[in-house]
């Protein structure tokens, strides 16, 4: 459930709100009942998400008439 704080509320317990928010609860800061802000952890866009080696289904194959000429192609050769 989201935690919803006036902007004073927010400004005396910041510290608290971060780690609600860091714990994984929405925390949401607003003004005259009205939404302003959600404090959300920050996430590094160049942080690159590393794929586990062997992350494919199943077992690589390739056909063993892989570098065949195309049909296609066999007038242009």
């Amino acid at each position: 459930m989201a935690a919803t704080t006036n902007i004073l509320e927010a400004k005396t317990h910041l510290s608290k709100l971060i780690k609600r928010a860091l714990a994984g609860e929405e925390v949401i800061i607003s003004k005259a009942n009205k939404p302003l802000v959600k404090l959300v952890p920050y996430t590094d866009p160049q942080a690159k998400k590393r794929r586990p080696v062997g992350s494919k289904l199943g077992p690589v194959w390739v056909a063993d008439d892989f570098d065949a000429p195309l049909q296609e192609m066999k007038d242009y050769m």
